[in-house]
C-alpha cells in the first residue's frame, strides 16, 4: 500500500510538471521503466485497456512538449534518409498488423489453446500497434529537448539509473548464494522469482544488463578520475545483477560488446580480459554451469519427441540444450521463409502460420516467437521488409561507433559509447531472443540513440576546445542543476 502511494504521488507529481518542465518530467517517465513491469505497477485503470500510469504520465509529458515546442523552436530536423526509415520502419508495422487482423484464424487457434480466449480486436490493437509505437516516443522526445548541457545531463542520468534500479531489484530477490551454487539451481531460481517479482523475463533483464554494464563504463569518461570509483561501483552492482539472471545469451553479450569497445577504444584492457574468465571460473561456478549448459555431456534438456533425433553423446555439444531448443524451432522458421521470402506473412507469423502450433503438439514445444529477432522479421516482412530496418540499425550503429571513437570530445565519446552499448546489446542478443518491434526493455535504447543523433547535428560543438569557453557558456544554466548533475567539465558537458 505504501510503494503504491509513493507511486502514485510520483506520477501525480510528473503530470503536473511536466506543464512547468517537460523535459525532465520526461527523464522522471524514463525513470519508471524501472518499474513498469513490476507487480505492483496497475495494468489498467477502472478496468479501460491502456489506461495505466505510464501511459498517462506519456499523454502528460506530450502535452508538456507540444505546448513548449513553439517556445523552444523545436523542430524536427533528423536527417531525411533517417527519418524515412523511421517512416518505413513504423509502416510495416502498420502493414504487418493488417495482415494479421485480415486473417486471424491461427492467432485465435493459438490464443484459445493458451489462455482459453479470443483475442480482443481491442487488445490486438493495444499490443501490436499502440504498444510498438509508445515506446519509442522517449527516445523520439529526448531528441528533439536535448539541446542544452543540463537537460542532456538528467538524461544520461535517467538513462543508466533504470538499469541501475533493474540491477537493485535482481540483487533484492536473487541471493548471491544462486551464482555460487549450481547452474540448474540459478536457472530455476530466475525463471521463478524475476518474472513475479520484477516484471521482466529473465532474458530480457540480461539482455539490458549486458549492455547497461558497458553503457555506464562508458560514462566515466565524463568524470573526474576522483569520481570514476562511483561510476564503477555501479558498474559492479549491474554485473552482479546480470549473473543472477542467469540468462546465456545475457553473458554472451556482455562479453561481445566488451570485445567490441575493448578493441574500438580501450586497447589498454586486453591485458585484463582473462581476470573475469578466471574470476567466473573460480568465484561463480552458477555462472560457468549455466554457460557450459549442453557442452560436454552435462546438464541436459531432455525431449521425449527428440531423443532419436539428437542422442546425448559424451564430450560432444547437445544443441537442443545449447539453444535451449531453438535448434528444434530455427529450421521450421527458415523453411516458412523460403515459401515466401520477400513479403513475408505479416505479423505474428511464427503463430499465424500454424508453426508455432505445430511445435506445440508435435514436439511439446512451445515458440510463439522464433527467439530470433532477425528471423522473426523476415518471417513477418520478407527480404524486402528487412531491408530498410536493417540498414536503419547498421546506420545508427555506425554513427554510434563514429561518436564512441572521437578523441576530442569526450561528450560525443561517452554518449556515443552509451549508444554503441546498448544498441549492440539488442543487435548481438537478436540472434537468440529479442525482437525489431519496439518493446519496453529498448526504451534506453532509443533514448540513448536520440541523444547521440541530437550531438551529431552539432550541438555542443561550440563546447570542445577549451574547458573556459565551456564554462562560461553554461553560467546561465549552472544554478538550476542539481549537485549530483554537475560532473566534471572533463567530459565537455
Amino acid at each position: 500500500m505504501l510503494r503504491l502511494s509513493l507511486l502514485t504521488l510520483f506520477i501525480t507529481f510528473l503530470c503536473l510538471y511536466s506543464f512547468k518542465d517537460w523535459f525532465k518530467a520526461l527523464c522522471g517517465l524514463v525513470l519508471l521503466m524501472a518499474v513498469v513491469e513490476h507487480p505492483d505497477m496497475p495494468k489498467s485503470l477502472l478496468g479501460i485497456q491502456g489506461l495505466n500510469p505510464w501511459n498517462i504520465t506519456l499523454v502528460f509529458v506530450c502535452v508538456g512538449y507540444l505546448l513548449a515546442a513553439k517556445k523552444e523552436k523545436l523542430k524536427w530536423d533528423l536527417p531525411p534518409l533517417l527519418t524515412w526509415l523511421l517512416v518505413v520502419y513504423f509502416l510495416l508495422i502498420f502493414i504487418g498488423f493488417f495482415r494479421l487482423t485480415s486473417d486471424d484464424v491461427n492467432f485465435q487457434a493459438w490464443a484459445n489453446l493458451q489462455y482459453g480466449k479470443d483475442e480482443s480486436n481491442l487488445a490486438m490493437i493495444s499490443e501490436f500497434l499502440i504498444n510498438c509505437m509508445k515506446w519509442v516516443v522517449p527516445g523520439f522526445l529526448m531528441f528533439q529537448g536535448c539541446r542544452d548541457r543540463v537537460r542532456l545531463k538528467w538524461a544520461v542520468t535517467a538513462i543508466v539509473l533504470v538499469y541501475f534500479l533493474l540491477a537493485l531489484q535482481v540483487i533484492r530477490w536473487m541471493p548471491l548464494s544462486n551464482i555460487t551454487s549450481g547452474g540448474e539451481a540459478l536457472k530455476e531460481r530466475s525463471l521463478k522469482i524475476l518474472v513475479n517479482e520484477v516484471g521482466f523475463h529473465r532474458v530480457n533483464l540480461a539482455m539490458m544488463l549486458s549492455g547497461a554494464f558497458w553503457a555506464l563504463f562508458s560514462c566515466s569518461m565524463l568524470l573526474a578520475k576522483q569520481h570514476k570509483i562511483y561510476i564503477y561501483a555501479g558498474c559492479v552492482v549491474v554485473l552482479i545483477g546480470l549473473a543472477l539472471t542467469g540468462g546465456r545469451t545475457g553473458y554472451a553479450t556482455w562479453a561481445a560488446i566488451g570485445g567490441v569497445l575493448v578493441l574500438l577504444r580501450w586497447r589498454k584492457l586486453i591485458v585484463l580480459s582473462p581476470f573475469p574468465v578466471i574470476a567466473v571460473l573460480v568465484f561463480f561456478p552458477g555462472v560457468a554451469d549455466r554457460l557450459g549448459a549442453g557442452f560436454g555431456g552435462k546438464d541436459i534438456d531432455s525431449n521425449v519427441a527428440l531423443v532419436q533425433a539428437e542422442p546425448v553423446n559424451e564430450g560432444q555439444p547437445h544443441w537442443y540444450t545449447v539453444t535451449a531448443g531453438r535448434s528444434v524451432a530455427w529450421p521450421r522458421v527458415l523453411e516458412k521463409i523460403s515459401e515466401a521470402p520477400w513479403v513475408g506473412y505479416g505479423r505474428e507469423a511464427m503463430i499465424a502460420t500454424g508453426t508455432s502450433m505445430y511445435l506445440i503438439r508435435e514436439l511439446g514445444e512451445s515458440f510463439p516467437h522464433p527467439h530470433n529477432a532477425y528471423l522473426q522479421w523476415i518471417l513477418d516482412n520478407g527480404f524486402l521488409g528487412a531491408v530498410p530496418v536493417f540498414l536503419f540499425y547498421f546506420l545508427m550503429l555506425k554513427y554510434s561507433i563514429s561518436s564512441f571513437l572521437r578523441k576530442d570530445n569526450m561528450t560525443h565519446a561517452a554518449i556515443g559509447g552509451v549508444a554503441t552499448s546498448l544498441l549492440l546489446a539488442l543487435l548481438i542478443a537478436g540472434f537468440g531472443s529479442q525482437s525489431f518491434y519496439p518493446r519496453e526493455g529498448a526504451v534506453g535504447m532509443w533514448c540513448a540513440l536520440g541523444l547521440l543523433m541530437r550531438l551529431r547535428l552539432g550541438y555542443f560543438e561550440e563546447h570542445v576546445l577549451t574547458n573556459a569557453s565551456e564554462d562560461e557558456a553554461d553560467t546561465r544554466n549552472i544554478e538550476s542543476t542539481p549537485m549530483w548533475l554537475k560532473w566534471s567539465s572533463r567530459g565537455n558537458f
